[in-house]
């Protein structure tokens, strides 16, 4: 009875491991396309800079390289870092800047209407 419980607790916490490594997968590649929009621009920069130096060295596949490893290093970034975040215990769900992966919404400015002295919760 015992070792039931245990293996279906190991299963339950390697799945829930599995849900936040794949969750913070996503949330750093969202960010990275969004938020990191001017990084993007720089390693593309670079990378065209980069492809037309190797041409002259590696004239058929100086292209497909570099874009080779470029991508290669921000989907190693990206899962890295997904590792790392699952590895420390730390769930999307505790980050209060991501309340939007969650679906909540964050209540920048609450209304105050002309009645509410009389009818609103004070503590407001």
């Amino acid at each position: 009875m015992e070792l039931t419980q245990n293996s279906s607790l190991g299963k339950l916490y390697s799945l829930s491991m599995i849900k936040s490594f794949l969750i913070w997968t996503f949330t750093l590649a969202v960010c990275l396309l969004v938020v990191g929009f001017p990084l993007v621009v720089l390693m593309v920069t670079v990378g065209a800079l980069l492809a037309i130096a190797l041409q002259s060295i590696l004239p058929v596949s100086a292209v497909l390289l570099v874009a080779g490893v470029l991508i290669g290093v921000n989907v190693l970034a990206v899962v890295v870092g997904a590792a790392v975040l699952t590895a420390k215990g730390i769930h999307p769900h505790q980050v209060r800047w991501l309340n939007w992966l969650n679906g909540e919404a964050d209540a920048l400015n609450t209304s105050v209407y002309a009645a509410c002295p009389l009818t609103c919760d004070p503590k407001l």
